[in-house]
């Protein structure tokens, strides 16, 4: 009865592709949008994954996220460093600034200033040239997303000269580093140099970042740093989630998303329901005849169940491939760069596709198991 169930519904192609259409159109735009969703919210804490060495970061107790932060003194930096349980500390320096190419063209960037001595707050990896760079002067080194919007393509940013607060920063290297949530451009300097490059303020010190003794807790440590600074400590997990935590809480990014992946699911019904219910009306002669013979309502469910399965499993499989097409399409855009899929969302597509089905199936099924089996000969 199944292969008769399948017969049935491959027999009627332009119901079967307008089947296989629903589905995969409505697994393609929830899975594409719940992925764009989860990768740019995962921005807000690039800060904190740019800078890996650091188990905990030190800030001000109003400071939020890596881009939400009040200065604090310098003497910051050594009220850590006396705190039991602290391996080390060093600074770290977050800033807004403007900068002018050598074309004369003004840019907004974000200066971070690294330790001098051990350059701790500078990704892990570079693109060009290595971090040694640094320890020339006036050096800077350029995230490799920001030199698509600080130049033209195919210029060369090595040795490109910029101005900063009225001083000269030459560009030594790239840093392949995570984009931040707005896509600025970062540029990374020493410490000290940052200083120069940012207008002078009474405090300067955005953060202190440290590490922990071997065998420690970094969650232990940070509540000592609270107790002892009265300064605000979390961990280097709890810092990226608050950085994640912000942008939902006070952006329009989840409600616009959200709308989004409730209309696939709306426009999956409908489509899929509507081509559906004309399938089983166009079939309802055949049903009928079925349940004369003898076929009882439950091997009919089966035999609608299987048609559903079937269109669902390939439906929801030109989709997934789909937004992996999209994503591996748009892989070289900057604005897409790291972009992955989380195996949660697939499942989450699928929970939608099976309701789909449920639903639409349901609605179906209503009139074959209301028919008579008398209403064939009539």
């Amino acid at each position: 009865m199944l292969w008769i169930a399948i017969r049935m519904l491959t027999g009627d192609a332009q119901k079967f592709y307008g089947l296989l259409f629903g589905i995969a159109f409505s697994t393609l735009l929830i899975t594409q949008q719940l992925t764009i969703f989860v990768n740019l919210i995962e921005r807000g804490a690039s800060g904190v994954y740019n800078a890996p060495e650091a188990e905990i970061w030190v800030m001000d107790p109003v400071s939020r996220t890596t881009d939400v932060k009040y200065e604090m003194p310098s003497t910051a930096l050594d009220e850590v460093r006396s705190v039991p349980g602290v391996e080390w500390a060093v600074p770290h320096l977050r800033a807004n600034a403007a900068v002018r190419t050598s074309t004369g063209d003004l840019e907004g960037v974000a200066i971070i200033g690294v330790d001098d001595a051990t350059l701790i707050g500078l990704p892990e990896r570079m693109v060009e040239k290595s971090k040694s760079v640094l320890s020339q002067p006036d050096t800077v080194v350029i995230d490799d997303v920001g030199i698509n919007n600080l130049f033209e393509n195919g210029t060369d940013p090595i040795g490109q000269r910029l101005e900063l607060n009225d001083q000269r920063a030459v560009i030594r290297g790239v840093a392949d580093a995570i984009p931040s949530f707005t896509s600025q451009v970062t540029l990374y300097t020493k410490y000290s140099q940052a200083l120069n490059y940012v207008p002078g303020t009474r405090n300067r010190l955005s953060f202190v970042l440290a590490g922990v003794s071997d065998g420690l807790d970094p969650a232990d440590v940070a509540a000592r740093i609270e107790e002892q600074t009265g300064l605000k400590a979390e961990t280097r997990d709890d810092f990226a989630r608050a950085g994640i935590d912000f942008i939902i809480q006070n952006t329009g990014i989840p409600t616009n998303f959200g709308i989004t992946v409730v209309l696939g699911f709306v426009v999956g019904v409908a489509i899929v329901g509507l081509t559906f219910s004309l399938f089983i009306r166009d079939n309802i002669k055949q049903f009928g005849a079925l349940k004369a013979i003898g076929v009882t309502n439950a091997k009919i469910v089966r035999m609608v169940a299987a048609q559903a399965g079937l269109v669902g499993s390939i439906g929801y499989a030109l989709g997934v491939i789909g937004t992996v097409l999209f994503i591996w399409g748009f892989s070289g855009n900057p604005f897409f760069k790291g972009f992955y899929i989380p195996w949660q969302i697939p499942l989450i597509s699928l929970g939608a596709v099976i309701v789909i089905l449920a639903i639409t199936g349901w609605l179906a099924l209503r009139n074959v198991l209301s028919t008579e089996p008398a209403a064939v000969f009539r």
